[in-house]
């Protein structure tokens, strides 16, 4: 999440990924994996169900103090430490021993931060599809809508605005495909304990609760699954980006091309009552701006010490969850811009004409890519 105190959230947090990758829906995450472990644990014998159920009903949320636990990660560079006592407090006896039986802070931390990630990426995925669909919207609405067609931002030939929508269309189709991929079978469970060495039975035991999938081993020091999702958040938000260019670029007075909607004070300006500002536009635009930097320290963290970082580790988690939410934002943002997108079509066929253009294939394409995308 932002660090801002919330003035900022409308460009940098709109949406429901957001919501999942703030401090309690992390709180609540590492609690989800400490309860799936204590039912794994009972599962193989190595505590008693009852102690399991007892932990279970104690990993809510809303039980612990979000403040005193982060406050405490000051004294360990890890919430868990301070997580484990409050849980075990909670329980009481008898079982409190039973609690992150075997863990370690990497297992918990590394499965709730696959679990945040799962958890961002359903609303944002969601928001990614609406936008795919009224771009193929736009696609077939103006398949025949002439527009000038530009390179080096000068006008170089005919095309149709169907096409250029197309084009975002499958750019967004095939960068939420991969983010699906990676939410499918790239997201997996951690357990192996202090220094990887654990046995594989518990982890996979704690995937199969949450649709986790078992590595071929635990990868505490090896940071590709983290480091592809990253990657695969960044292709995205480039997207929309590109996207948002676009449609800055075509809003301008002097193009006239598209227009975002929104209604009446949509896009004001505080100096020039005249200006009908691409909000949407520059929404997306810098939530996207600042994904690069933390893909890149994504990058960079996986140059890690021996069997667990110290510091490398840690710098991902408040970058995944700042990665989670400003994609999910420019996805939030893409999918109203999109929607309420105003096209006008007698300007593009004014500033296309006297323009050459080889468009007999261009039907054939639309077509191609629409079909495509809806496999």
């Amino acid at each position: 999440m932002t660090s801002d105190g919330g003035l900022f959230d409308a460009l940098y947090a709109r949406g429901g990924a957001a919501e999942q990758t703030g401090g309690r829906a992390w709180l609540q995450a590492m609690l989800d994996v400490e309860a799936a472990l204590a039912r794994a644990c009972a599962a193989e014998a190595l505590i008693p169900a009852e102690a399991a159920s007892a932990i279970t009903a104690a990993c809510r949320a809303e039980r612990f103090d979000l403040g005193a636990i982060a406050a405490a990660t000051a004294d360990s560079a890890t919430p868990v430490i301070s997580l484990v006592a409050a849980l075990r407090e909670a329980v009481g006896e008898p079982h409190a021993s039973y609690v992150h039986l075997g863990a370690t802070s990497q297992d918990i931390l590394d499965t709730a931060a696959m679990l945040v990630a799962r958890r961002a990426l359903q609303p944002l995925l969601a928001d990614t599809q609406a936008a795919v669909a009224a771009c193929a919207a736009l696609a077939r609405a103006h398949r025949a809508t002439p527009m000038a067609a530009r390179t080096l931002l000068q006008q170089a030939q005919r095309s149709t605005f169907g096409l250029r929508a197309a084009g975002w269309m499958v750019g967004l189709a095939e960068a939420a495909a991969r983010l699906r991929e990676i939410d499918a079978g790239r997201l997996a469970v951690q357990m192996g304990g202090a220094v990887g060495t654990r046995s594989p039975q518990i982890g996979a035991r704690v995937g199969s609760e949450f649709g986790l999938a078992t590595p071929l081993l635990p990868w505490g020091a090896i940071r590709v699954r983290p480091a592809e999702l990253a990657a695969a958040l960044g292709v995205l938000a480039g997207v929309y980006a590109k996207i948002a260019r676009d449609v800055a670029l075509f809003a301008q007075n002097e193009v006239g091309e598209l227009r975002e909607g929104g209604g009446p004070g949509r896009g004001g300006s505080s100096a020039m009552a005249h200006k009908r500002n691409p909000v949407a536009s520059v929404a997306i635009t810098a939530a996207a701006m600042r994904v690069p930097a933390l893909v890149a320290t994504m990058l960079q963290a996986m140059a890690q010490e021996h069997e667990r970082a110290a510091g490398a580790w840690q710098a991902e988690w408040g970058t995944l969850a700042e990665l989670l939410a400003l994609v999910g934002s420019a996805a939030a943002w893409g999918a109203e811009l999109l929607d309420g997108l105003e096209v006008d079509a007698e300007r593009m066929s004014q500033n296309a004409a006297g323009l050459d253009g080889e468009l007999d294939a261009i039907d054939g394409l639309i077509e191609r890519a629409l079909e495509g995308c809806a496999a």
